[in-house]
């Protein structure tokens, strides 16, 4: 909904409220909706008050404490949220809730996740988008992503290709038009653009395996999936004010292009060593390194020794492996998702260490050391080292 008109603001800082409105969710259900997505969830008036939100004098229930708006504004969109949240669960006590919010408060992580809401269309905009959604992880919000494409004037091609390069690698991922925004989608840029977004859309569900085991390390540990270059390294200083790169989750180093006209850039990375995921090229860190950032694509590297699971080509799950240094072991988790539902999986760990030429992967338990549960592709194995 844009602007709505006069409305009513249901006080959801009251149990039974939320109660109610939780069972206004069983229409949509009925008619097939998996997801649900919380517009100007945040109470908002464009004309009224002499101020765009309630009157500081609203009373409210405050979970049987009242107080006025001035208490309540701030976590009036959680206790939305929450709303929804706790009607799905009772209304499909067998499903996963899926609420996206576009505002919140500390503890929305408990009832979904959200986006940027309306974002500038522009570069700053862009560089704004990944600091929202590394600073959100920090605070306990994990599951967060821009709106591609953004909401103001149209992004220029290369723009919007940046933009979905990046959103990507992100955890929330969704493009944005409106009717004020017009068409955001692929081929409205022409055909190089289009088939430059179909690569990014085809690495995005090579990638979903991996994105599923960061959504449950994230429940169970509070590590977000988007991480600042110092997460695994806080002693490093020069670290700590790269703002343009992040790490997603333990194993791959993303470097996107946050600069126009921009075909290469400077990437730091951290202690170890790390590959170039499109040239198998072994980098050795701490450094900083010059790459290529062809229009096509954005530098991602991956952490020797590092264990993934990824999709296959042929859409198969697959174990992707990036050869340790010579003489060190690597490893990594993997959560298999069964689908929808409450069943706890089981995490499933794996080493990996040289054994004369080859690389051998193991999976690891309390039972002792097994095989793989599915297939394995090593890569990196050319062991070629740039020269920096």
């Amino acid at each position: 909904v844009g602007r709505a008109g006069d409305v009513v603001f249901p006080d959801v800082t009251h149990a039974r409220v939320r109660a109610w409105w939780g069972g206004l969710y069983e229409e949509r259900l009925g008619q097939g909706f998996a997801g649900f997505r919380h517009d100007l969830d945040a109470p908002t008036s464009f004309a009224a008050f002499g101020e765009p939100t309630l009157p500081r004098s609203a009373r409210h229930g405050l979970e049987g404490r009242g107080g006025d708006h001035r208490e309540a504004h701030n976590v009036y969109a959680l206790c939305v949220a929450r709303a929804g949240y706790e009607g799905l669960r009772a209304l499909a006590p067998d499903e996963r809730p899926f609420v996206l919010s576009r505002s919140g408060w500390a503890g929305l992580q408990r009832y979904g996740g959200t986006w940027s809401g309306d974002a500038v269309t522009d570069w700053a905009g862009l560089r704004a988008a990944l600091a929202r959604v590394m600073g959100l992880g920090l605070c306990g919000v994990p599951y967060s992503g821009p709106a591609v494409g953004g909401t103001g004037r149209a992004p220029s091609p290369e723009l919007y290709l940046r933009g979905l390069q990046l959103a990507a690698h992100l955890p929330l991922f969704r493009t944005h038009a409106g009717e004020r925004a017009g068409s955001r989608e692929p081929w409205e840029f022409g055909a190089e653009i289009l088939g430059h977004a179909r690569a990014v859309l085809v690495e995005r569900r090579r990638l979903l395996p991996y994105f599923v085991t960061l959504a449950h390390l994230a429940r169970r540990t509070g590590a977000p999936y988007v991480r600042p270059l110092w997460w695994q390294a806080p002693e490093d200083r020069t670290l700590r004010d790269c703002e343009d790169a992040f790490l997603l989750g333990d194993c791959l180093l993303v470097a996107p292009v946050l600069r126009p006209g921009a075909d290469r850039r400077a990437v730091r990375l951290p202690r170890g060593r790390w590959y170039d995921v499109r040239t198998e090229r072994a980098y050795e860190g701490p450094a900083q390194v010059l790459v290529d950032a062809p229009v096509e694509r954005i530098p991602v590297f991956a952490r020797a020794g590092a264990v993934l699971a990824v999709r296959a080509e042929d859409g198969a799950p697959e174990l992707e492996v990036w050869a340790p240094a010579r003489g060190r072991t690597g490893g990594g988790l993997v959560v298999p998702d069964a689908g929808d539902g409450w069943v706890e999986p089981e995490i499933e760990r794996y080493v990996c260490r040289w054994e004369g030429r080859r690389v051998v992967v193991e999976r690891s338990g309390e039972d002792g050391v097994g095989e793989p549960s599915r297939p394995v592709r090593v890569r990196g194995l050319a062991e070629r080292t740039a020269q920096m």
